[in-house]
């Protein structure tokens, strides 16, 4: 366990949007550089001779402005020269109008409801595309990889969502040892335009479109105050974002992450994770013109109305704190239960090893002391998998766990991946990490099938029922397996059931954070002039 005193100090950080509050640790872990030092370098672009996307302006700096985060994405796919793509409804929360504005500002229409359309139209002049792809990756992280191996050449690689996470790069760009590409070139001849719907047909819009909302979006069940904004994205579509400022964007995001009736610590502790993983983050989808998605793929964020009273003074009390390292905002990743044992940050995403997320017991100082890192043979893990008292966050649901799998259903799951089309013979483990998780998992094929070997997030990309890839495989068959495990989610990080396990024990937010995260600061965020919590319209 590692605790830790909290000092104000006269420091000025390297970013001068931050004011470093120390929380010096009792164990200290050497320093090293933070991963996040190509955030800022993959949001300049550089003109390439050929483009390799459609060009969108980037998004202001999340630090001095609201967070422009995705509501719906990929809006108008399928519109062709004869039809439109799925229209697009938006309606009032309340009594008073929408107000749509175009391009150049004009107020194109005030009315409860609106419908937009999408219609192909033809550019002035064709525009040659052509890039490079790698890809596609199970996660963001494993895609940001390669991308920084890309830019450490002089390649401006880009990370695309098009579907599935991708790397952009130009066509002249020399490959990268161990990395399949494909090569993508096409002649762009249209642009998808928006189309707004009225009795008597539509009107084509010049985007991007601002909406406003006085009484709030009627949004998936919830209300949102906006406002709003319409754009086109990287790949011919367009998406619907919000501008929110980044502490209303808590009351969106904590009581979805870890729950509105943890306990007082947690919630705090969440709220400073999700605060700082905004930040940290915010180059995700520079892309698109964009800071964050709404769903899985980044932080859940929806109505902040529902955010409850406890939720709101979580917030208030961290008001503008991020976690640090070397003054810049950590990744700080976070999951639902690490099964009693936190995983480095390289046993999940295909990345360099960082000193504030390693692989560490999580327990009490007998648990600890009844655990040998690393759990790399089998035996181990199992030994693990058998043992619970001591532990922090036993009464996750999934604190331990059991899931069958069939040959059919394995390769289900491979077909549906688009890795094979065989039928599975045999499941081994072939790596572990210091954690016990699994790096590496074999899957033999019968006959003449080719083997096919699944790595760190790809494993739960794939096999989607597993809860975490902390586990042990038992065979039942010559076509089953169970495999008997721990845990649910990535691992890395704070695990939300040992946060709020330790917050009823009476630890602090700092403590708490302080365990999951040796050796990181403390930091506050200067807030931007519109970055004030948000109150329910």
């Amino acid at each position: 366990m590692l605790n830790s005193v909290a000092a104000d100090v006269a420091m000025t950080p390297p970013f001068g949007w931050l004011k470093r509050r120390v929380v010096v640790p009792l164990a200290l872990v050497s320093a090293v550089a933070c991963s996040c030092r190509a955030q800022e370098a993959s949001l300049e672009p550089v003109p390439t001779a050929v483009l390799t996307h459609r060009a969108v302006p980037l998004p202001p700096k999340a630090n001095t402005a609201p967070l422009w985060v995705a509501l719906d994405d990929h809006l108008g796919r399928g519109t062709t020269t004869q039809a439109s793509g799925p229209l697009l409804s938006l309606s009032s929360a309340g009594q008073q109008s929408l107000r749509l504005r175009d391009g150049a500002g004009t107020v194109v229409a005030e009315a409860r409801s609106l419908r937009l359309s999408w219609r192909l139209a033809p550019l002035a002049e064709p525009v040659e595309i052509a890039r490079q792809i790698a890809g596609p990756f199970a996660s963001f992280e494993s895609a940001e990889r390669i991308a920084n191996r890309w830019r450490e050449q002089g390649v401006v690689a880009r990370v695309a969502h098009p579907g599935d996470w991708e790397v952009w790069a130009p066509m002249d760009a020399e490959r990268l040892a161990g990395v399949p590409v494909r090569r993508s070139a096409r002649t762009l001849t249209t642009e998808m335009k928006a189309v707004l719907e009225g009795p008597s047909g539509g009107r084509t819009l010049q985007g991007p479109l601002m909406l406003e909302a006085p009484s709030g979006l009627l949004w998936q069940g919830g209300v949102l105050r906006g406002p709003f904004r319409l754009q086109p994205d990287a790949y011919g579509s367009w998406t619907l974002l919000e501008q929110v400022p980044l502490e209303r964007y808590l009351e969106g995001v904590v009581p979805h992450e870890i729950g509105a009736g943890s306990p007082r610590a947690a919630l705090e502790a969440q709220a400073v994770l999700a605060r700082t993983w905004a930040l940290a983050n915010s180059h995700r989808f520079a892309i698109d013109g964009y800071h964050l998605c709404s769903d899985t793929q980044c932080q859940v964020y929806s109505d902040p109305r529902q955010a409850s009273a406890a939720v709101r003074q979580a917030i208030r009390a961290t008001a503008g704190q991020v976690l640090a390292w070397n003054g810049e905002p950590i990744q700080a990743w976070y999951h639902a239960s690490n099964g009693g044992v936190m995983a480095g940050g390289d046993e999940a995403w295909a990345m360099d090893s960082l000193p504030y997320v390693q692989a560490r017991a999580d327990g009490s100082k007998a648990w600890i002391n009844g655990m040998v890192l690393p759990l790399q043979d089998v035996s181990s893990v199992r030994g693990l998998l058998a043992r619970g008292e001591g532990a922090y966050g036993t009464n996750h649901p999934r604190f331990r766990w059991s899931r069958t799998y069939s040959a059919g259903q394995v390769a289900q799951a491979l077909r549906a991946a688009g890795l094979s089309s065989g039928v599975p013979s045999a499941l081994s483990v072939q790596k572990r990490g210091a954690s016990g998780r699994v790096l590496a998992l074999d899957i033999e094929m019968a006959a003449e099938g080719q083997a096919v070997m699944l790595r760190l997030d790809g494993i739960r990309r794939t096999l989607r029922r597993l809860p975490s890839t902390l586990f042990v495989i038992e065979t039942l068959g010559p076509d089953r397996w169970r495999f008997n495990g721990g845990g649910f989610g990535h691992g890395v990080g704070l695990s939300q059931a040992g946060a709020i396990d330790l917050a009823a024990r009476g630890w602090s937010f700092e403590r708490i954070l302080s365990h999951y995260y040796p050796g990181t600061t403390l930091t506050t965020v200067q807030p931007s002039s519109s970055s004030e919590p948000g109150q329910a319209p």
